[in-house]
């Protein structure tokens, strides 16, 4: 006799879970995405939406202004800038996305609805930002090696609107940061750049009082490096979501104890742990537990608590009553 239940909680679309940061996150660094702890998290207010829509327009046109301001002035440190606002521009569209793709239906063959793309989406967005760090770095180190002047004037103006822009944006999404770590994650991905841009300005002011044309490609590489420690740990998260890892901050042993220790259980296998989404987490198992009256009770409760304690919000469970009769997925080994 088996009892299969197929619990998804219904809460699910309105919760967050946020690595980046991935932690976002992000870790966003730029666990943006990403960074990626997965707790469920209420969705921020209404108007967030509003905020990212906000944040998405202004710093898009800033990014273009800015590597277009970079190309025509010859700074390095102003396109390194560009790229690093970019990276939070895809990270604020992929916090966004999350929230959309998390309350689209599933339809007849994807059954799951569109929840992976937040995960495909985190790992081309590391994928691009890595490959244009290779670009920034390799034109920052030849002009190290033959440094060339810069309109310092502009550099500090265009760095400037950037404080500005970054600063205004942050402003947007502080109210809501306090009850929701994707935002928060907004938050302070956005306030890092402000202080970024600050550098450039500095930077520049620095040029222009020494001479010393060597300070803005330094300033280059330096920048670049910050966007390589934040999508260094969004590559890996993004990489293990892909191959249907359990997700940071889920400790897959205390979830199997957890398991073993609820009432009635003699033991657990075919253990899986994997994220639908980057905001939504999945979980199978197997449970060897005698056959009694409460057994609806019993898979009702343990959904529950795997929801509360672990942020598991989409369990199925499978309940064997028979210990002699070895169901062929107990070995370790077999997935």
């Amino acid at each position: 006799m088996a009892r299969v239940h197929h619990d998804h909680d219904h809460h699910d679309h309105d919760d967050h879970h946020h690595d980046h940061a991935h932690a976002h996150g992000h870790g966003h660094g730029h666990g943006h995405g990403h960074s990626h702890g997965h707790g469920h998290h209420h969705h921020a207010p209404a108007d967030m939406g509003r905020a990212f829509a906000i944040g998405v327009v202004l710093n898009t046109a800033f990014v273009l202004a800015e590597a277009g301001a970079g190309i025509w002035t010859g700074s390095m440190a102003l396109l390194a800038d560009a790229g690093h606002n970019l990276s939070d521009v895809l990270s604020l569209v992929l916090a966004w996305g999350a929230t959309v793709l998390a309350r689209r239906a599933p339809t007849g063959r994807r059954t799951y609805g569109l929840r992976k793309a937040t995960i495909l989406a985190s790992l081309a967005n590391a994928v691009l930002l890595l490959v244009a760090v290779g670009a920034i770095v390799s034109e920052a180190v030849h002009r190290l090696r033959e440094p060339a002047s810069i309109e310092t004037g502009l550099v500090m103006a265009v760095a400037g609107l950037g404080v500005v822009i970054n600063t205004a944006t942050a402003l947007l999404f502080f109210r809501g940061s306090h009850s929701d770590l994707n935002v928060r994650g907004a938050f302070l991905h956005m306030a890092g750049d402000a202080a970024v841009s600050l550098a450039v300005v500095i930077g520049a002011f620095a040029i222009g009082l020494t001479g010393l044309q060597w300070i803005d490609p330094a300033l280059g590489l330096l920048i670049a490096a910050v966007i390589v420690l934040g999508t260094w740990s969004l590559l890996r998260d993004s990489v293990d979501l892909a191959l249907d890892a359990a997700p940071r901050g889920i400790d897959v042993g205390e979830v199997r104890a957890w398991l073993a220790a609820l009432p009635g259980v003699e033991s657990v296998h075919d253990l899986h742990i994997w994220a639908m989404s980057t905001t939504e987490t999945a979980l199978t198992a197997h449970l060897i537990r005698p056959a009694n009256a409460d057994a609806d009770a019993f898979l009702h409760q343990a959904c529950e608590g795997l929801h509360r304690r672990f942020n598991i919000g989409h369990a199925t469970l499978q309940v064997e009553t028979d210990a002699a009769h070895a169901c062929r997925l107990a070995p370790a080994e077999v997935v």
